[in-house]
């Protein structure tokens, strides 16, 4: 429990102090966007002083190497458009083809006015002309840096927590594993003494139909061991007919339930082939008839169906018992979830197992109502 405690703490700091780095992180970036933008800014106050200078001075031989020639030829990234009293235009810094057309001239000035305040270049109080500019391509690109680091950051958080989970899930199959293996030899010491019985008794004039029942459930026993003995491994998988097989188990769980449940089989007279493990797809269909009977409270009417489409066939278990809320549908086939008080939350989990990932079908909560039952649907595919 302690153990347990001081690995969630551990868990809690590490993520707290996760998101303390990432807000660092975006704030140090967002403060230097902000810096970045400003100094951009001061820079075209500059270049926006040295075109007041020029535009004042009386001097029309100026220099290449005067000061505002120098300034006004340094801007060589950040796109502008100035706009005289008259209403010439002139530009730097943007597509020369495309400058051609005033009307996009006119809309790049609005793009700039979001962009950046426009800056009045003045002379003796009166404006002689109005500089809109934009966001450089270097900021551009770092405004878009907090957003590539946040999908760093996720894309990383989700590797690590896929890591984390598939890490847990096979520790979980390797301790399930061996505890169904270790199950299985178990079983199997007293399950050979019980064959050997059945054979004393054989001879000693016991009524042969105690025998028979007995050496079911012998053999019941022998395909359990078998089935706790392959968990772990790839069962093998052989041609069937579904509709024998499901009938066979169906009528084995009937002969040993409760009479108080009514049980039902609807099926087709014509063979539908599949490939199954039959072992494994038994086990399937008796923890379904179980988990019913238990809904039911081991009273009530149990249905199974089975019917064909064109490429699948569906196999349906529907019972009477309390029904499941909707949105339970899909979390009762998760590992460990049980409603009984003393489940581990096996059974449905080892039935998705079963079919989705040995058979490659399908299992779902097809319908159910508070009250009323619940029916739940398998879905294989019908051997071509």
């Amino acid at each position: 429990m302690a153990l347990t405690s001081n690995r969630n703490a551990l868990r809690w700091v590490m993520i707290i102090s996760s998101f303390i780095i990432i807000s660092l992180i975006l704030w140090n970036t967002y403060s230097f966007f902000q810096h970045f933008k400003s100094e951009e800014r001061n820079k075209m106050k500059n270049w926006s002083f040295a075109q007041q200078e020029i535009s004042s001075t009386t001097n029309l031989d100026l220099e290449i190497g005067d000061l505002p020639l120098k300034i006004i030829s340094s801007n060589t990234t950040t796109p502008m458009i100035m706009v005289s009293k008259e209403g010439s235009m002139d530009y730097n810094n943007i597509d020369e083809d495309k400058a051609q057309d005033s009307t996009y001239l006119l809309n790049l000035i609005e793009k700039f006015k979001n962009q950046n305040q426009p800056i009045e270049i003045r002379y003796k109080n009166e404006v002689l002309s109005t500089l809109y500019y934009g966001n450089s391509p270097l900021l551009n690109k770092l405004k878009f840096y907090p957003l590539a680091l946040l999908l760093i950051i996720f894309l990383f958080a989700a590797v690590v927590y896929f890591f984390y989970r598939s890490a847990k899930t096979a520790d979980q199959n390797k301790l399930w594993t061996g505890m169904a293996k270790e199950t299985a030899h178990q079983i199997g010491t007293p399950l050979s003494s019980l064959v050997g019985w059945t054979e004393i008794l054989k001879s000693e004039n016991v009524n042969p139909e105690y025998i028979a029942e007995m050496e079911k459930d012998v053999d019941r026993l022998q395909t359990i061991t078998e089935r706790f003995s392959k968990i772990g491994s790839l069962p093998t998988l052989k041609t069937y007919d579904i509709v024998a097989v499901t009938e066979d188990t169906f009528n084995y769980l009937k002969a040993r339930s409760s009479k108080l449940v009514d049980f039902e089989i609807s099926i087709p007279d014509s063979i539908i082939e599949v490939d199954l493990n039959e072992q494994l797809y038994s086990w399937t269909i008796e923890n379904l008839v179980k988990n019913a009977i238990d809904a039911m409270k081991g009273k009530g009417k149990l249905k199974l169906l089975i019917h064909q489409t064109s490429k699948e066939v569906v196999i349906e278990v529907v019972d009477s018992g309390k029904g499941i809320p909707k949105g339970l549908f899909s979390k009762i086939f998760e590992p460990g979830y049980t409603t009984k008080k003393r489940g581990w939350g096996l059974g449905l989990s080892l039935a998705k197992r079963i079919i989705e990932d040995y058979h490659n079908g399908k299992i779902k909560v097809s319908q159910s109502e508070i009250g009323k039952g619940t029916t739940i649907q398998i879905t294989l595919k019908i051997k071509s």
